[in-house]
């Protein structure tokens, strides 16, 4: 090799090691388990964290159940939102009265209570966590939802929610 091409690759060398300390650090982020906890007489069909699915919540209950993954930052910093979005259903006992499965009476009276179903999108903030871990979501009355992502789960005293498992529905709900 000549001395110019060594030269020249020395440079490169030094110059991009150079470069990497201009650059901010990314954050690490991880993918977390994601568990429910519906707080409403509704059922929770799905929902997703930031576009990883959650399980299924039947109403005024949670936890248990987990799916497959919320990437988050390991280090929680202020201003950390995630996405849900969510598929409730506001009558989740109905079916106790149709048409036995498999009959086209079943299946005219799901497609009809399927109808019913509401979809809801929400930016919601994540509560501080010092170490990533379970991707908590609970689903409140009037479409709110909480977040929590730490090392720690409902009914300990360092959670940050303390709701109860049963909230009732208000007449009417404020517009946010």
């Amino acid at each position: 090799m000549s001395r110019v091409l060594i030269r020249v690759l020395w440079l490169m060398l030094i110059s991009g090691l150079s470069l990497q300390g201009c650059a901010p650090p990314k954050p690490v982020r991880l993918g977390a388990p994601i568990e429910g906890y519906s707080h409403t007489s509704a059922a929770i069909n799905r929902f997703s964290v930031n576009r990883g699915g959650g399980p299924n919540i039947s109403p005024y209950s949670g936890g248990g159940k987990q799916n497959c993954c919320a990437s988050l930052p390991v280090k929680w910093h202020p201003g950390l939102t995630v996405v849900v979005e969510w598929e409730k259903d506001p009558d989740p006992y109905a079916s106790a009265n149709w048409p036995p499965l498999g009959t086209d009476g079943y299946r005219a009276a799901y497609k009809l209570h399927a109808a019913k179903y509401t979809r809801h999108r929400a930016v919601v903030p994540v509560a501080r966590y010092e170490e990533l871990g379970l991707v908590n979501v609970h689903f409140l009355p009037c479409n709110q939802v909480a977040v929590s992502a730490g090392a720690t789960y409902p009914g300990r005293p360092d959670y940050p929610f303390h709701f109860p498992q049963k909230m009732q529905e208000p007449a009417t709900c404020p517009e946010y």
